[in-house]
């Protein structure tokens, strides 16, 4: 393709609406344009990246042994109240009617609608498993989308669907798509890890997003460099360091503590660290009030204390809550003394003596605090965050926690969607059995995303040549010299004619400069770069996006140089 007939509208000024590299370089470079807040449109070069890892997931699922199918985006409200999930998806599912006043959903996920596929056509075991996916447009109605491609209404997604005789089948057709996952994901050249998650409204037993490092990730990681533990930080669980107080102290205290509401600021008046005191906070679950307790260096981790509670619904309470619940100020909060609630406690306070805690009172704490003694045992469990330093769960050695990008997960369903849409199959004795199910499912608009942000520098975008536009970028940087431009057109067509896909810069207006500042924004992994100086000496100049260095070539070199820098690409996306 030749820029003066493509449709490649680069823009120099970073967009005032983009805050991560990510956006501002699918604006810049221009592969996207806003529509309206969260809905975007793709243009030329975009399309090539979403049509290049459409690719890699179609090879990779055929290789695993999956079907493709499409699916409505418009889907029956009635398949979603089979499940609950009409009522329990929340204002995220995008509702319509249509003139009839029938009421449908786009779809932000599918896993109603193939269950309904499936049990209309799954008569006998010898049909299983079955495994089947779609790469299509979803929608998801976040209240405020951000971050470009990273949290859209509208996006692209793979979502695929198994079925099996019984779990032990499911299990195995499960790490048969984990480990397709890993290999498109190492095909689009991305630094991942699969780490243990929190399966969320999609549900199941068991689940593994893949993650995309990168320091502007959304997402915290608990990883262990020493074993191959991993896990969001909804799942993450560590093991904490010791408390600093081993003996009990005497009968707790009260201390004025005037204007100090945060550990931060209590810690330093009296001089003590953070893991000496105890948080105290109060949630509503379904409407009801609960405490829960973690200790002063850590943080709650409201989804593990959901899932513990199995509420629908949970929300920090507001500020008259917690008088109505505590009568005590935000911030004055504590367990001692309190009396008809449920209080819950995160097991990294046992063990330890001589606490602080809110005293109930405003401007007061207690000190010396011990739990069973100054209040009663509560219900234990694990409801805070890991933080770095944390023990690993598996091996002991020091976790650290990082950031991603969630590019795709996978679930281990089991019956949650077959048991209430009876989904079932005629086993060997003809009886009735449900399908056991898993879903897999990979953000492909994300991806493209959490590509950049991963490979990038000041410069611009540094392409894997996997899901790169083009793999050559061509600059012609002399084009008013008819001989320089002749060459350049000759190499044009014989790196075409090499089967490499090839950008030719050979506008007229655009200064050489210029060229060199675009093709470093594109960033494709190679530059060919034409012009009368180097010719004089008979070179051309080659450089490679993700170094600083550029090689001088022969002219009758120059094929047998690219082929050498596409190869050591090649390796970099090969599983």
């Amino acid at each position: 393709m030749r820029v003066s007939k493509a449709l490649i509208p680069t823009v120099k000024e970073t967009p005032q609406e983009a805050e991560i590299p990510s956006h501002k370089l699918m604006l810049r470079a221009g592969l996207m344009r806003k529509v309206a807040a969260g809905f975007y449109e793709y243009l030329p070069l975009g399309q090539k990246v979403i049509l290049k890892i459409n690719q890699i997931i179609r090879e990779e699922m055929e290789r695993a042994g999956a079907q493709e199918v499409l699916m409505p985006i418009m889907t029956p409200a009635e398949l979603w109240q089979e499940t609950g999930r009409w009522e329990k998806y929340g204002k995220e599912l995008m509702r319509v009617q249509d003139r009839h006043e029938r009421h449908f959903a786009l779809g932000p996920t599918h896993e109603e609608v193939i269950t309904d596929l499936v049990r209309r056509e799954l008569k006998s075991y010898k049909q299983l498993p079955m495994n089947l996916f779609q790469i299509a447009t979803k929608f998801r109605d976040e209240v405020r989308p951000r971050f470009g491609v990273m949290r859209s209404r509208e996006f692209l997604m793979k979502d695929g669907y198994s079925f099996d005789v019984d779990d032990a089948a499911a299990d195995k057709t499960y790490w048969i798509m984990v480990e397709a996952y890993k290999r498109i994901f190492k095909r689009c050249g991305l630094t991942f890890s699969p780490v243990e998650a929190d399966s969320g409204l999609i549900g199941g037993s068991f689940t593994h997003e893949f993650m995309v490092l990168a320091d502007t990730g959304e997402a915290a990681v608990a990883m262990c460099s020493a074993c191959d533990y991993a896990a969001n930080l909804e799942k993450a669980f560590g093991v904490p360091t010791a408390h600093a107080a081993t003996t009990a102290g005497g009968p707790f205290q009260k201390v004025e503590t005037p204007g100090k509401h945060t550990v931060e600021h209590v810690g330093e008046l009296l001089k003590l660290p953070a893991q000496q005191f105890i948080k105290t906070l109060v949630f509503i679950a379904d409407g009801k009030p609960v405490v829960v307790l973690v200790r002063g260096d850590h943080d709650v981790n409201e989804v593990k204390v959901q899932n513990y509670l199995q509420a629908a619904e949970i929300a920090l309470a507001s500020g008259d809550k917690v008088y109505e619940v505590t009568k005590a100020p935000v911030g004055f909060a504590g367990p001692v003394g309190l009396k008809d609630v449920r209080i819950i406690a995160d097991k990294a306070l046992q063990g330890g003596h001589q606490y602080v805690t809110g005293g109930l009172e405003k401007n007061i704490h207690l000190t010396n605090v011990e739990l069973g003694r100054d209040f009663a045992e509560p219900e234990w469990g694990d409801f805070r965050n890991v933080i770095s330093g944390d023990g690993c769960p598996k091996c002991g050695k020091p976790l650290k926690v990082g950031r991603g990008i969630e590019v795709g997960q996978t679930f281990k369903l089991g019956l949650k969607y077959s048991q209430p849409m009876h989904c079932v199959y005629l086993d060997e004795n003809g009886k009735d059995k449900e399908a056991v199910m898993g879903c897999y499912g990979i953000g492909v608009t994300r991806t493209v995303g959490a590509t950049i942000e991963q490979h990038n520098d000041a410069d611009g975008i540094i392409w894997p040549i996997a899901t790169a536009p083009y793999q050559v970028h061509l600059l012609l940087l002399n084009p008013a010299e008819p001989e320089v431009a002749k060459i350049a057109d000759q190499y044009y067509e014989d790196l075409k004619q090499a089967g490499y896909e090839v950008l030719y810069d050979d506008r007229m207006e655009a200064s050489a400069g210029f060229k060199f500042k675009d093709a470093d924004l594109l960033g494709f992994p190679i530059s060919v770069r034409v012009g009368a100086r180097g010719l004089k000496e008979g070179l051309i100049e080659i450089k490679r996006r993700r170094e600083k260095d550029v090689m001088k070539v022969p002219v009758a070199d120059v094929l047998v140089k690219v082929k050498e820098v596409a190869e050591a690409e090649w390796k970099l996306c090969t599983p």
